[in-house]
């Protein structure tokens, strides 16, 4: 009794997303994941100002494309540009939903007035309205707290609260990349999948994280997510360390930059 007592107060005195933002970026500092309040000032964009203004979006491409330019000396396509700068939104902002979900199994609500990015410095800031968590999590009793039954009623919870701060954001990036829902819904899958994939690598629970991510998106039913995880057994002569891999839902397009060098699960190559 005394030791559930402590965790209980241990759990609510500090953030309840914030052992698995510190565990990431420990293991991968490239990204750091802040919570509170949402932070502004040079480099900083709001998702919500990326969602509702076209200028703001139109600067982030452009980011892109100066990036691409620089890398590769020569301009990427227009939607070359919108499809990376999508890619690389979707695969850190993806992660500050399925980390907590896989280290703590809570998830944040973060609607996209609760998200702001800084590309430059590797950076969210996450303001979360609330999460789900499991009946035995000490946090159960915390403000914001939203208690689910199961298991799969928390993965349900995961894919809603990613496609409510998605939605809009494929919205606004649908002219510029120049592409349908199904399509934009698969580099979300995609990123999904292979950001927590990655991850788990680097945790040294890569095969947790393989079959657990198959587990909250198994299929075409998980609409609007498009396809699975689908994880195959690597042959022995493609690697000496990896174990599995998949063949993507979704082409990122870079072979238009680099022909010759093609992702090693693109869905334009790749073999069932």
């Amino acid at each position: 009794m005394t030791v559930s007592s402590t965790a209980s107060r241990r759990s609510v005195s500090s953030p309840p997303l914030h052992s698995s933002y510190g565990r990431q970026h420990a293991v991968f500092p490239s990204l750091r994941i802040h919570t509170g309040p949402l932070r502004t000032g040079p480099g900083w964009v709001g998702a919500a100002a990326l969602a509702g203004d076209g200028a703001v979006l139109r600067e982030m491409v452009a980011f892109d494309a100066a990036l691409g330019l620089a890398e590769y000396g020569e301009p990427l396509r227009p939607d070359v540009a919108a499809g990376f700068a999508l890619h690389r939104y979707t695969w850190p902002v993806a992660l500050a939903f399925t980390l907590p979900w896989f280290l703590e199994r809570r998830v944040p609500r973060l609607p996209v007035d609760r998200v702001s990015i800084n590309r430059s410095a590797g950076e969210l800031a996450v303001r979360p309205a609330g999460f789900s968590c499991l009946p035995d999590d000490p946090a159960a009793g915390a403000p914001g707290a939203r208690v689910v039954p199961d298991a799969p009623a928390l993965r349900a919870e995961l894919r809603a609260a990613l496609t409510e701060h998605l939605t809009p954001v494929l919205a606004a990036f649908r002219p510029l990349v120049r592409r349908g829902p199904r399509t934009l819904w698969g580099i979300v899958t995609d990123d999904v999948i292979e950001g927590l994939w990655f991850l788990g690598s680097l945790l040294d629970e890569e095969e947790r994280a393989a079959a657990e991510v198959s587990e909250l998106l198994p299929g075409p039913s998980d609409a609007p997510f498009v396809g699975g995880a689908d994880f195959r057994p690597v042959e022995p002569a493609d690697s000496a360390e990896a174990t599995r891999t998949r063949t993507r839902v979704s082409c990122c397009l870079f072979y238009t930059v680099r022909p010759e060098e093609v992702c090693p699960t693109c869905p334009r190559v790749c073999s069932e």
